[in-house]
């Protein structure tokens, strides 16, 4: 099973970090996380991810609390859906992280 893992520069102090794999053009697992770098530290800030066996965003606070919401679509739909959501809205997530 092939896999892969990249990082994306979005601004000085944030990234978007990829990670998948795929098993006959099928995505089997992925990960794709916003990061912000704080205090020295590359912070999560919004993961979209498959573990625990299903595609799920979790929003994360600066204390390190999460919340998760389930996805209820397959797993390339979900790796896309990501893909797109932190680029598109990755500004808005650091902003919101940064204040809590």
């Amino acid at each position: 099973m092939p896999e892969r893992e990249f990082i994306i520069p979005l601004d000085l102090n944030a990234r978007m970090r990829l990670w998948h794999r795929v098993e006959r053009g099928q995505v089997k697992a992925f990960a794709v996380q916003l990061e912000v770098l704080l205090a020295g530290r590359w912070m999560p800030v919004v993961r979209y991810d498959t573990a625990h066996d299903f595609a799920h965003r979790d929003l994360y606070a600066k204390d390190g609390k999460q919340s998760k919401t389930p996805l209820g679509m397959d797993f390339n739909q979900a790796r896309t859906f990501a893909q797109h959501d932190i680029l598109t809205n990755w500004q808005e997530y650091r902003r919101t992280f940064l204040e809590d």
